[in-house]
């Protein structure tokens, strides 16, 4: 049986819980928190994969057991010893998750379970899970650090660390490996120390001031240890039952992909493992793209592919996109009968090109002076991995989001045309992603109004209460504002036009004297209004001409 190795999205994942954990000692931002909810729920998600792994694999044990009890026997039984103390010890990491919720909510059994546990079917059972996202205090550490870790080295982070001796002990034991081994982690033993680099224990590195959504996480991370254990013993002990004991009617080709969507120009990468296969022994696969298998028809077309200590590991260039298919068969001798076996096994992969998403979030174009906010994205590809560029102004990441902003001061030279470009670094090499082109266009005039009126009868008091000019900007997105500079007032008096020139946009106490001397129906003029943007152009805008009712 194959031993049991990290995915890239595991490995991911252990990376990222280092490097939050390092964050511990500064203040928890939300992006922090949501960066902790987001690895507390895909370690979740990769503890319940390996749950199943474990779960095939010692019915695959078991299966052999019953075939030749005898030979067997031994190592079942340490496999067994091993799942009992897993079990114990998983349903006291589950206990423990929940009992650091009821004390850093202060809430009784019942409370906890009934606001933040949802029935869940988990591997075909049905389990209350956790949603953390629903917990007010996950960024607090108070009471959960408290109740883990006190003065005199006392806490449940110390029956924590017992605990894990116990059962890193006992898988120990079965495997017969001395107590320093490496093969197994639940290590507790190393040079821990604080930000000021002082000496800690595993107990105080791990859970002093720790915000209960790191408790959690660091939790899970403890149950990713024990099942990686578990899965690791059980292999160990299943690999040493010889292998000529076995029956071989039921063993078949698997095949394990890197990815199976990959971009036009990378190699697709899989490896195809047999189940119960002595590494020692000399295999090799034929394999064929194109096909759903390999016949006697196409068999000279196939490639053969030498594998090494057990494993195919098959590689495609990917020139050509969509739907790939490829099919072969491994050939390997019987370690019974010397006669050589053939297991087929078929896959099939998407080949994308590089693709990049650039979505304005308020509008289709690109405004002069103000901030754009924007979405990029490449389907495939983390946040994190894409760099784009911006033919003019500048493109900066937005601090409150995942998105960017595009600030363009000034109209481009030539067509008013930004083109947001993008790369990403993947397996060593800078792939290209694409571009977008947007129009970059001046904020739009705003709308001269006086008490919301642009014209019209109105009251007296009420354009006296207005008291001065308003540019409204009607239907347009962005937080932005206007600066009337200057208008010129009119009104006619006794059959004489009697303007004024005004600096501002207030109405100045000669305005607002001739207003409160005014008589019904008499006409004031508010024109020739020069307002200024955000972009520092000067436009004119529309005059407001009222009637006094």
């Amino acid at each position: 049986m194959a031993g049991y190795k990290e995915t890239p999205r595991q490995k991911m994942i252990s990376m990222m819980y280092l490097v939050l954990t390092a964050l511990l000692a500064l203040n928890v931002s939300k992006e922090i928190l949501d960066a902790f909810l987001i690895v507390n729920k895909s370690m979740e998600t990769t503890n319940e994969s390996i749950a199943a792994k474990v779960d095939e694999s010692y019915a695959k044990f078991e299966g052999q057991y019953n075939l030749n009890k005898t030979k067997v026997g031994p190592y079942w039984e340490k496999a067994q010893e091993i799942q009992k103390s897993a079990s114990e010890f998983l349903e006291y990491l589950d206990y423990l998750k929940y009992k650091l919720v009821e004390v850093a909510e202060r809430k009784d059994s019942l409370e906890v379970m009934s606001l933040y546990y949802d029935d869940t079917i988990i591997n075909g059972k049905q389990r209350k899970v956790l949603d953390l996202h629903r917990v007010p205090t996950k960024d607090k550490y108070n009471e959960t650090t408290n109740y883990m870790v006190r003065p005199g080295d006392v806490g449940e982070a110390y029956v924590l660390s017992a605990k894990m001796k116990t059962f890193r002990d006992v898988v120990l034991g079965a495997m017969g490996l001395p107590e320093d081994s490496d093969r197994i982690g639940l290590q507790t033993n190393g040079d821990y120390r604080n930000a000021d680099g002082m000496k800690q224990n595993w107990e105080m590195h791990n859970f002093y001031h720790t915000i209960l959504a790191a408790d959690i996480t660091i939790v899970n991370k403890i149950i990713a240890e024990v099942r990686s254990a578990q899965f690791n013993s059980l292999n160990y002990l299943y690999s040493q039952v010889s292998e000529k004991d076995f029956k071989f009617d039921n063993v078949a080709a698997e095949v394990i992909p890197t990815s199976t969507y990959v971009f036009k120009g990378q190699k697709y990468e899989a490896k195809v493992i047999v189940a119960a296969y002595d590494s020692k022994t000399a295999l090799e696969s034929r394999v064929l793209q194109g096909v759903d298998e390999v016949t006697e028809a196409n068999m000279n077309r196939a490639t053969m592919v030498k594998g090494e200590d057990g494993i195919i590991k098959l590689e495609f260039n990917t020139n050509a996109e969509g739907l790939q298919r490829y099919a072969g068969e491994i050939i390997m001798r019987d370690p019974v009968t010397g006669e050589t076996k053939l297991y087929d096994y078929k896959g099939e992969y998407i080949v994308a090109p590089p693709a990049l998403t650039v979505a304005p979030l308020k509008m289709n174009v690109f405004y002069i002076g103000v901030d754009n906010p924007v979405s990029i994205s490449s389907p495939g590809l983390p946040q994190e991995k894409i760099r784009p560029v911006i033919s003019t102004g500048i493109l900066k990441k937005d601090p409150k989001s995942n998105d960017w902003i595009v600030r363009i001061d000034k109209k481009p030279t030539g067509k008013s045309i930004a083109t947001v470009s993008a790369t990403a670094e993947i397996d060593g090499k800078v792939l290209q992603l694409g571009s977008s082109e947007f129009r970059v266009k001046r904020v739009p005039d705003p709308i001269a109004k006086i008490a919301g009126q642009t014209g019209g009868s109105i009251d007296k008091n009420v354009l006296l209460s207005a008291g001065a000019i308003i540019p409204d900007m009607e239907d347009f997105n962005f937080d932005l504002y206007f600066v009337v500079n200057s208008y010129t007032f009119a009104t006619i008096i006794n059959g004489d036009f009697i303007p004024k020139n005004i600096r501002g946009n207030q109405f100045t106490p000669e305005v607002v004297n001739l207003i409160k001397n005014g008589k019904a129906k008499q006409k004031f003029f508010f024109e020739n209004i020069q307002s200024q943007g955000p972009d520092g152009t000067i436009r004119a805008l529309n005059p407001v001409n009222l009637e006094l009712k």
